[in-house]
Protein backbone atom coordinates (compact mmCIF):
# COMPACT_ATOMS: atom_id res chain seq x y z
CA UNK A 1 0.00 0.00 0.00
CA UNK A 2 1.49 3.52 -0.79
CA UNK A 3 1.75 6.25 1.37
CA UNK A 4 -0.95 7.87 0.38
CA UNK A 5 -2.95 4.85 1.17
CA UNK A 6 -1.72 4.36 4.74
CA UNK A 7 -2.55 8.15 5.67
CA UNK A 8 -6.23 7.88 4.09
CA UNK A 9 -6.39 4.31 5.21
CA UNK A 10 -7.88 3.62 1.69
CA UNK A 11 -6.48 0.79 -1.29
CA UNK A 12 -5.48 2.92 -4.44
CA UNK A 13 -7.25 2.93 -7.28
CA UNK A 14 -6.97 0.18 -10.07
CA UNK A 15 -4.63 1.71 -12.66
CA UNK A 16 -6.74 1.93 -15.87
CA UNK A 17 -7.47 -0.79 -18.10
CA UNK A 18 -6.14 0.10 -22.03
CA UNK A 19 -7.95 -1.18 -24.52
CA UNK A 20 -5.28 -3.28 -25.37
CA UNK A 21 -5.66 -5.19 -22.50
CA UNK A 22 -9.21 -5.97 -22.85
CA UNK A 23 -10.44 -9.35 -23.58
CA UNK A 24 -12.60 -9.62 -27.01
CA UNK A 25 -16.26 -10.32 -25.41
CA UNK A 26 -16.81 -14.04 -25.86
CA UNK A 27 -19.77 -13.51 -28.78
CA UNK A 28 -17.85 -10.42 -30.58
CA UNK A 29 -17.56 -12.55 -33.63
CA UNK A 30 -21.40 -13.57 -33.71
CA UNK A 31 -22.51 -9.62 -33.30
CA UNK A 32 -20.13 -8.38 -35.75
CA UNK A 33 -21.63 -10.97 -38.32
CA UNK A 34 -25.40 -10.23 -37.00
CA UNK A 35 -24.75 -6.94 -37.95
CA UNK A 36 -23.63 -7.47 -41.20
CA UNK A 37 -26.26 -9.60 -41.80
CA UNK A 38 -28.86 -6.45 -40.35
CA UNK A 39 -27.21 -3.99 -42.76
CA UNK A 40 -27.71 -6.30 -46.09
CA UNK A 41 -30.30 -4.87 -47.96
CA UNK A 42 -33.45 -7.24 -48.68
CA UNK A 43 -33.27 -8.88 -51.86
CA UNK A 44 -36.23 -10.00 -53.36
CA UNK A 45 -36.97 -13.90 -54.50
CA UNK A 46 -37.14 -12.87 -58.06
CA UNK A 47 -34.00 -10.49 -57.53
CA UNK A 48 -31.87 -13.50 -56.12
CA UNK A 49 -33.04 -15.74 -59.17
CA UNK A 50 -31.99 -13.44 -61.23
CA UNK A 51 -28.50 -12.88 -59.95
CA UNK A 52 -28.39 -16.87 -59.80
CA UNK A 53 -27.04 -19.32 -62.72
CA UNK A 54 -30.38 -20.35 -63.33
CA UNK A 55 -32.06 -16.98 -63.40
CA UNK A 56 -29.42 -16.03 -66.30
CA UNK A 57 -30.04 -19.07 -68.10
CA UNK A 58 -34.28 -19.21 -67.85
CA UNK A 59 -33.58 -15.16 -69.02
CA UNK A 60 -31.82 -16.16 -72.13
CA UNK A 61 -34.29 -18.91 -73.30
CA UNK A 62 -36.52 -15.88 -72.78
CA UNK A 63 -34.16 -14.30 -75.52
CA UNK A 64 -34.69 -17.44 -77.61
CA UNK A 65 -38.05 -17.05 -77.55
CA UNK A 66 -38.29 -13.66 -78.33
CA UNK A 67 -36.13 -14.24 -81.22
CA UNK A 68 -38.50 -17.24 -82.44
CA UNK A 69 -41.29 -15.04 -82.43
CA UNK A 70 -39.26 -12.74 -84.44
CA UNK A 71 -38.76 -14.74 -86.83
CA UNK A 72 -42.21 -16.16 -87.20
CA UNK A 73 -43.67 -12.73 -87.64
CA UNK A 74 -40.45 -11.57 -90.36
CA UNK A 75 -40.10 -14.96 -92.32
CA UNK A 76 -42.39 -17.57 -93.43
CA UNK A 77 -39.41 -19.85 -93.59
CA UNK A 78 -38.20 -19.29 -89.96
CA UNK A 79 -40.33 -22.42 -88.50
CA UNK A 80 -39.86 -25.16 -91.11
CA UNK A 81 -37.51 -28.43 -90.24
CA UNK A 82 -34.69 -27.68 -92.90
CA UNK A 83 -34.26 -23.60 -91.07
CA UNK A 84 -34.39 -24.78 -87.64
CA UNK A 85 -32.12 -28.09 -88.68
CA UNK A 86 -29.54 -25.07 -90.39
CA UNK A 87 -29.46 -23.39 -87.20
CA UNK A 88 -28.45 -26.50 -85.16
CA UNK A 89 -26.03 -27.22 -87.19
CA UNK A 90 -24.95 -24.25 -87.87
CA UNK A 91 -24.24 -23.92 -83.79
CA UNK A 92 -22.44 -27.06 -83.39
CA UNK A 93 -19.07 -25.92 -84.86
CA UNK A 94 -19.03 -22.51 -82.96
CA UNK A 95 -20.76 -24.69 -80.12
CA UNK A 96 -17.85 -26.96 -79.69
CA UNK A 97 -15.28 -24.37 -79.74
CA UNK A 98 -17.49 -22.59 -76.94
CA UNK A 99 -16.77 -25.39 -74.46
CA UNK A 100 -13.36 -25.26 -74.72
CA UNK A 101 -13.63 -21.31 -74.30
CA UNK A 102 -15.50 -21.86 -71.30
CA UNK A 103 -13.65 -23.76 -69.34
CA UNK A 104 -10.41 -21.56 -70.10
CA UNK A 105 -12.46 -18.52 -69.35
CA UNK A 106 -13.94 -20.06 -66.11
CA UNK A 107 -10.13 -20.59 -65.04
CA UNK A 108 -9.69 -17.15 -65.54
CA UNK A 109 -7.96 -17.37 -69.36
CA UNK A 110 -8.97 -16.50 -72.82
CA UNK A 111 -8.36 -17.89 -75.86
CA UNK A 112 -8.25 -15.80 -79.08
CA UNK A 113 -6.34 -18.38 -81.09
CA UNK A 114 -9.06 -20.77 -81.70
CA UNK A 115 -10.59 -20.35 -85.16
CA UNK A 116 -7.30 -20.05 -86.56
CA UNK A 117 -6.12 -23.44 -84.76
CA UNK A 118 -9.07 -24.91 -86.05
CA UNK A 119 -8.14 -23.84 -89.46
CA UNK A 120 -5.07 -25.08 -88.87
CA UNK A 121 -6.02 -28.57 -87.72
CA UNK A 122 -8.62 -29.19 -91.15
CA UNK A 123 -5.28 -28.53 -93.60
CA UNK A 124 -3.25 -30.58 -91.99
CA UNK A 125 -5.84 -33.39 -92.05
CA UNK A 126 -6.72 -33.31 -95.24
CA UNK A 127 -3.29 -32.77 -96.89
CA UNK A 128 -3.06 -35.32 -99.61
CA UNK A 129 -0.32 -37.62 -97.74
CA UNK A 130 -2.64 -37.43 -94.46
CA UNK A 131 -5.70 -38.66 -96.29
CA UNK A 132 -3.92 -41.66 -97.91
CA UNK A 133 -3.79 -43.72 -94.51
CA UNK A 134 -7.64 -43.25 -94.13
CA UNK A 135 -9.89 -41.74 -91.72
CA UNK A 136 -8.89 -42.60 -88.05
CA UNK A 137 -5.75 -40.97 -88.94
CA UNK A 138 -7.28 -37.90 -90.58
CA UNK A 139 -9.48 -37.89 -87.19
CA UNK A 140 -6.31 -38.52 -85.62
CA UNK A 141 -3.96 -35.48 -86.99
CA UNK A 142 -7.14 -32.96 -85.97
CA UNK A 143 -6.95 -33.85 -82.42
CA UNK A 144 -2.91 -33.93 -82.38
CA UNK A 145 -3.10 -30.70 -83.75
CA UNK A 146 -5.59 -28.71 -82.08
CA UNK A 147 -4.05 -30.35 -78.50
CA UNK A 148 -0.94 -29.48 -79.30
CA UNK A 149 -1.49 -26.13 -80.01
CA UNK A 150 -3.58 -25.82 -77.06
CA UNK A 151 -0.22 -27.38 -74.79
CA UNK A 152 1.90 -25.00 -76.42
CA UNK A 153 -0.16 -21.89 -75.09
CA UNK A 154 -0.20 -23.35 -72.17
CA UNK A 155 3.06 -24.16 -71.46
CA UNK A 156 4.47 -20.33 -72.05
CA UNK A 157 1.24 -18.87 -70.08
CA UNK A 158 1.52 -20.97 -67.50
CA UNK A 159 5.54 -21.71 -66.80
CA UNK A 160 6.81 -18.80 -68.95
CA UNK A 161 4.48 -16.19 -67.02
CA UNK A 162 2.90 -14.63 -70.29
CA UNK A 163 -0.34 -13.09 -70.59
CA UNK A 164 -2.70 -15.32 -72.25
CA UNK A 165 -3.78 -12.21 -74.80
CA UNK A 166 -0.71 -12.57 -75.76
CA UNK A 167 0.49 -15.61 -76.10
CA UNK A 168 -3.01 -17.05 -77.55
CA UNK A 169 -2.37 -13.94 -80.05
CA UNK A 170 0.44 -14.92 -80.97
CA UNK A 171 -0.56 -18.11 -82.04
CA UNK A 172 -3.57 -17.25 -83.82
CA UNK A 173 -0.93 -15.56 -86.03
CA UNK A 174 1.37 -18.41 -86.44
CA UNK A 175 -1.42 -20.77 -86.65
CA UNK A 176 -2.44 -18.77 -89.75
CA UNK A 177 0.61 -19.03 -91.01
CA UNK A 178 1.39 -22.37 -91.23
CA UNK A 179 -2.23 -23.39 -92.79
CA UNK A 180 -1.43 -20.97 -95.53
CA UNK A 181 2.06 -22.13 -95.99
CA UNK A 182 0.59 -25.69 -95.97
CA UNK A 183 -1.79 -25.61 -98.10
CA UNK A 184 -0.48 -23.23 -100.59
CA UNK A 185 -3.39 -20.61 -99.98
CA UNK A 186 -5.64 -23.34 -101.74
CA UNK A 187 -8.86 -25.17 -100.31
CA UNK A 188 -7.90 -28.81 -99.90
CA UNK A 189 -10.29 -31.48 -100.98
CA UNK A 190 -12.01 -33.69 -98.90
CA UNK A 191 -11.90 -37.07 -100.83
CA UNK A 192 -12.35 -39.32 -98.01
CA UNK A 193 -15.96 -40.57 -98.45
CA UNK A 194 -16.24 -41.34 -94.18
CA UNK A 195 -15.25 -37.89 -94.08
CA UNK A 196 -17.14 -36.30 -95.91
CA UNK A 197 -20.32 -38.39 -95.30
CA UNK A 198 -20.39 -36.82 -91.56
CA UNK A 199 -22.04 -33.90 -92.36
CA UNK A 200 -24.65 -35.42 -94.64
CA UNK A 201 -25.60 -38.33 -92.21
CA UNK A 202 -28.85 -38.15 -90.48
CA UNK A 203 -29.58 -40.41 -86.84
CA UNK A 204 -33.45 -40.04 -86.74
CA UNK A 205 -33.81 -37.16 -89.35
CA UNK A 206 -31.21 -35.15 -86.93
CA UNK A 207 -27.51 -34.65 -88.59
CA UNK A 208 -25.00 -36.47 -86.76
CA UNK A 209 -22.76 -32.75 -86.54
CA UNK A 210 -25.64 -31.89 -84.22
CA UNK A 211 -25.16 -35.27 -81.99
CA UNK A 212 -21.67 -35.00 -82.02
CA UNK A 213 -22.25 -30.80 -80.59
CA UNK A 214 -24.06 -32.69 -77.98
CA UNK A 215 -21.87 -35.59 -77.10
CA UNK A 216 -19.00 -32.43 -76.61
CA UNK A 217 -21.53 -30.72 -74.36
CA UNK A 218 -22.56 -33.61 -72.05
CA UNK A 219 -18.60 -34.68 -71.56
CA UNK A 220 -18.09 -31.12 -71.28
CA UNK A 221 -20.91 -30.66 -68.18
CA UNK A 222 -20.13 -33.46 -66.47
CA UNK A 223 -16.26 -32.63 -66.23
CA UNK A 224 -17.04 -29.01 -65.24
CA UNK A 225 -19.60 -30.39 -62.75
CA UNK A 226 -19.06 -33.17 -61.58
CA UNK A 227 -15.47 -33.75 -61.09
CA UNK A 228 -12.59 -32.46 -59.27
CA UNK A 229 -10.71 -30.98 -61.99
CA UNK A 230 -14.03 -28.85 -62.47
CA UNK A 231 -14.03 -27.85 -58.86
CA UNK A 232 -10.28 -27.24 -59.39
CA UNK A 233 -11.42 -25.01 -62.39
CA UNK A 234 -13.73 -22.60 -60.64
CA UNK A 235 -11.25 -22.15 -57.92
CA UNK A 236 -8.10 -21.25 -60.01
CA UNK A 237 -10.72 -18.84 -61.99
CA UNK A 238 -11.97 -17.27 -58.45
CA UNK A 239 -8.70 -16.88 -56.49
CA UNK A 240 -5.22 -18.87 -58.15
CA UNK A 241 -3.15 -17.87 -55.06
CA UNK A 242 -5.88 -19.44 -52.78
CA UNK A 243 -6.27 -22.86 -54.95
CA UNK A 244 -2.09 -22.67 -55.07
CA UNK A 245 -2.21 -22.55 -51.10
CA UNK A 246 -4.82 -24.92 -51.17
CA UNK A 247 -2.79 -27.49 -52.87
CA UNK A 248 -3.91 -27.02 -56.31
CA UNK A 249 -1.31 -27.30 -58.75
CA UNK A 250 -2.30 -24.25 -60.91
CA UNK A 251 0.50 -23.93 -63.63
CA UNK A 252 -0.27 -27.57 -64.39
CA UNK A 253 -4.06 -27.12 -64.25
CA UNK A 254 -3.98 -23.93 -66.61
CA UNK A 255 -2.15 -26.39 -69.15
CA UNK A 256 -4.63 -28.72 -69.08
CA UNK A 257 -7.28 -25.88 -69.69
CA UNK A 258 -5.50 -25.17 -72.75
CA UNK A 259 -5.12 -28.44 -73.96
CA UNK A 260 -8.84 -29.28 -73.53
CA UNK A 261 -9.47 -25.94 -75.84
CA UNK A 262 -7.32 -26.88 -78.27
CA UNK A 263 -8.43 -30.47 -78.47
CA UNK A 264 -12.17 -29.05 -78.86
CA UNK A 265 -11.01 -26.73 -81.82
CA UNK A 266 -9.27 -30.32 -83.49
CA UNK A 267 -12.80 -31.42 -83.36
CA UNK A 268 -14.34 -28.27 -84.68
CA UNK A 269 -12.20 -29.25 -87.70
CA UNK A 270 -13.29 -32.34 -88.50
CA UNK A 271 -16.63 -30.86 -88.44
CA UNK A 272 -16.02 -28.40 -90.74
CA UNK A 273 -13.82 -29.69 -93.31
CA UNK A 274 -17.00 -32.33 -93.39
CA UNK A 275 -19.42 -29.70 -93.97
CA UNK A 276 -17.50 -27.86 -96.57
CA UNK A 277 -15.72 -30.67 -97.72
CA UNK A 278 -12.36 -28.97 -97.41
CA UNK A 279 -9.55 -28.06 -95.46
CA UNK A 280 -8.68 -24.12 -95.92
CA UNK A 281 -6.49 -21.59 -93.96
CA UNK A 282 -9.57 -19.69 -94.51
CA UNK A 283 -11.58 -21.32 -91.87
CA UNK A 284 -12.68 -20.25 -88.69
CA UNK A 285 -12.39 -16.67 -89.47
CA UNK A 286 -13.70 -14.77 -86.37
CA UNK A 287 -14.50 -18.03 -84.96
CA UNK A 288 -12.82 -16.82 -81.54
CA UNK A 289 -14.65 -13.99 -81.17
CA UNK A 290 -18.17 -15.40 -81.46
CA UNK A 291 -17.34 -17.96 -79.02
CA UNK A 292 -16.04 -15.56 -76.43
CA UNK A 293 -19.28 -13.21 -76.81
CA UNK A 294 -21.38 -16.69 -76.86
CA UNK A 295 -19.49 -17.29 -73.55
CA UNK A 296 -20.13 -13.62 -72.00
CA UNK A 297 -23.55 -13.60 -72.45
CA UNK A 298 -24.20 -17.13 -71.02
CA UNK A 299 -23.49 -15.00 -67.94
CA UNK A 300 -19.77 -16.62 -67.46
CA UNK A 301 -17.54 -13.57 -65.92
CA UNK A 302 -14.32 -12.84 -67.82
CA UNK A 303 -12.27 -12.28 -64.55
CA UNK A 304 -12.87 -15.96 -64.28
CA UNK A 305 -14.32 -18.34 -60.96
CA UNK A 306 -17.95 -17.96 -62.10
CA UNK A 307 -19.65 -19.36 -65.35
CA UNK A 308 -22.37 -22.08 -66.50
CA UNK A 309 -21.71 -24.34 -69.95
CA UNK A 310 -25.42 -24.16 -70.32
CA UNK A 311 -25.23 -20.30 -70.62
CA UNK A 312 -22.46 -20.42 -73.08
CA UNK A 313 -24.61 -23.26 -75.01
CA UNK A 314 -27.59 -20.58 -74.70
CA UNK A 315 -25.76 -17.84 -75.61
CA UNK A 316 -24.04 -20.26 -79.50
CA UNK A 317 -27.85 -20.51 -79.94
CA UNK A 318 -28.84 -16.98 -79.53
CA UNK A 319 -25.99 -15.48 -81.80
CA UNK A 320 -27.30 -18.43 -84.28
CA UNK A 321 -30.72 -17.68 -84.26
CA UNK A 322 -29.72 -14.01 -84.67
CA UNK A 323 -27.45 -14.35 -87.57
CA UNK A 324 -29.84 -16.60 -89.42
CA UNK A 325 -33.33 -14.02 -89.40
CA UNK A 326 -30.38 -11.94 -90.78
CA UNK A 327 -30.15 -14.01 -93.73
CA UNK A 328 -33.34 -14.66 -93.61
CA UNK A 329 -34.73 -11.26 -93.90
CA UNK A 330 -31.62 -9.82 -96.21
CA UNK A 331 -30.02 -7.88 -94.18
CA UNK A 332 -26.49 -7.04 -94.70
CA UNK A 333 -23.69 -8.66 -92.81
CA UNK A 334 -22.24 -5.43 -91.21
CA UNK A 335 -25.53 -5.41 -89.51
CA UNK A 336 -25.15 -8.61 -88.26
CA UNK A 337 -21.76 -7.19 -86.57
CA UNK A 338 -23.13 -4.75 -85.44
CA UNK A 339 -25.89 -6.14 -83.70
CA UNK A 340 -23.66 -8.85 -82.07
CA UNK A 341 -21.67 -6.01 -81.44
CA UNK A 342 -24.37 -4.46 -79.41
CA UNK A 343 -25.33 -7.43 -77.65
CA UNK A 344 -22.03 -8.03 -76.16
CA UNK A 345 -21.73 -4.64 -74.87
CA UNK A 346 -24.67 -5.12 -72.91
CA UNK A 347 -24.23 -8.09 -71.27
CA UNK A 348 -20.57 -7.12 -69.96
CA UNK A 349 -22.65 -3.77 -68.77
CA UNK A 350 -25.03 -6.36 -67.21
CA UNK A 351 -22.27 -8.58 -65.53
CA UNK A 352 -20.58 -5.52 -64.42
CA UNK A 353 -24.18 -4.01 -62.58
CA UNK A 354 -24.76 -7.69 -61.42
CA UNK A 355 -21.00 -7.47 -59.27
CA UNK A 356 -21.23 -4.25 -58.14
CA UNK A 357 -24.83 -5.64 -56.50
CA UNK A 358 -23.05 -8.83 -55.77
CA UNK A 359 -20.25 -6.57 -53.89
CA UNK A 360 -22.42 -4.51 -51.97
CA UNK A 361 -24.83 -7.13 -50.97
Amino acid sequence: MSDEGARTGTAPAAAPVTPERQPPAADERSRVEQAARTAEPARSPLGRLLDSGAGRNLGLVAVLALLCVVGIVTADTFLTTSNLLTILTSASIIGVLTVGMTFVIIGGGIDLSVGKVMALASVWATTVATQSYGPLVMVFCALAVGTGAGLVNGLLIAYGRIVPFIVTLAMLITAQGLAERISGRRSQIVTDPVIAGIANTRVLGIPLLVYIFAAVVAVGWVVLNRTTFGRRTFAIGGNSEAARLAGVDVRRHTVLLYAVSGLCAGIAAIMIASLTTTGSSTHGTLYELDAIAAVIIGGTLLTGGRGTLIGSILGVLVFTTITNLFVLNNLATEVQNIAKGVIIVVAVLIQARAQRSSAAG
